[in-house]
């Protein structure tokens, strides 16, 4: 039986490799995806997810505007991260599909109170749109059937500051208003928490992009490398080979600068993932709260597992899983969509690398 979702994201390479993941599924059913500002602003995020959809070749899905600006500070994107338009090196095809009229806040909670109980919910980015929705509808952590966050840092460092992951830190009123909220919501139906500390266990590399390719019939089968130029672009047969490559190498060059490997943390494809399938991950309950006043912490989330704070749990925090079995998922649905969606098509002019 196929999941219904609300997607919220701020695309961004790898919420790119987490719509696609979700537009692969055939247990997925995305009702309509919310535009949030993080990565790049709002407006890129939704231009971004309309170019995807064209060349993942979907059908119409409700791509909706969010909140140009957080809750209460200014917005900060991360274009050194994601590249200047959020998907690295990639250059999507300008899209042809239109925003839709309502913004993102209100596409929340009116799919929410069509579908009562229904409703997955997931967000990897920050979570601007859905505390702009809860003001509206103080009853969303009862109408969806369960949340799914990408976001946080509990027993890791943050990357953002000491303390801090991205996406809480891009709007840490608006990460305490969803929290908060959700402690209305029964104990089914709290929260899944992806955090850095689960999160950065799944590392993607060159060999994932080759495995990648083949399922999906791409050629050549190309090997991306640090020497790699920016200027190199992939010369794939297959247009979502060829477009992930691009993106996904930024990705790895950006990790590579900071010596952490020739790799990418795929934050939010597993996010995903488990959002569809939560046997893939094994958690445990806590109360979470983020911090606003503090002097070196603001942003930081914390996690209260012992109940010191007298207060029921408020979120199910992913501690555990196997990244192979991740992978290997992701891999064959992302790679048969593109073979299915393109069965041969020819190239057109490549340009950059050739192997």
């Amino acid at each position: 039986m196929r999941q219904r979702i609300i997607l919220d994201v701020d695309t961004g390479v790898d919420d790119s490799l987490a719509l696609l993941y979700l537009l692969a599924s055939p247990d997925a059913e995305i009702m309509g995806i919310a535009s949030t500002a993080g990565n790049v602003p709002a407006a890129q995020v939704a231009i971004n997810n309309l170019a995807w959809l064209e060349l993942a070749r979907a059908p119409e899905i409700e791509v909706a505007l969010g909140a140009a600006e957080p809750l209460e500070i200014p917005l900060r994107t991360t274009e050194d991260t994601h590249g200047p338009h959020g998907v690295g090196y990639a250059e999507l095809p300008a899209p042809t599909r239109r925003i839709s009229q309502r913004s993102a806040a209100r596409m929340w909670v009116d799919l929410a109170r069509r579908h009562p109980g229904e409703l997955l919910g997931l967000c990897t980015g920050p979570l601007t749109n859905l505390a702009l929705a809860l003001r509206e509808e103080p009853e969303l952590p009862r109408l969806l059937r369960r949340l799914v966050i990408m976001g946080g840092a509990f027993d890791h460092p943050g990357n953002t500051t000491p303390t801090n992951e991205w996406n809480i830190h891009v709007d840490p009123e608006a990460a305490k208003v969803v929290f908060d909220a959700f402690s209305a919501a029964p104990p089914d139906r709290r929260p899944l928490i992806c955090a850095l500390d689960i999160t950065e266990t799944i590392e993607m590399r060159p060999a994932h992009l080759i495995r990648l390719a083949e399922r999906a019939g791409s050629h050549p089968i190309e090997t991306v490398s640090p020497i790699d130029p920016p200027t190199a672009r992939s010369a794939a047969s297959n247009p979502i080979i060829r477009y992930l490559t691009d993106a996904v190498r930024f990705y790895f060059d950006f990790h590579h600068g900071y010596d952490l490997g020739y790799l990418a943390h795929m934050h939010d494809p597993f996010a995903a993932a488990v959002a569809l399938d939560p046997a893939l991950a094994r958690t445990r309950p806590a109360t979470v709260d983020v911090e606003l006043t503090g002097t070196l912490t603001r942003g930081a989330t914390i996690a209260d597992r012992a109940g010191m704070w007298g207060r029921p749990p408020n979120a199910d925090i992913v501690v555990g899983t196997d990244p192979v079995r991740f992978f290997d998922r992701m891999i064959a649905r992302i790679g048969d969509h593109a073979r299915t969606v393109y069965p041969g098509e020819p190239i057109g002019e490549p340009v950059g690398r050739r192997r």
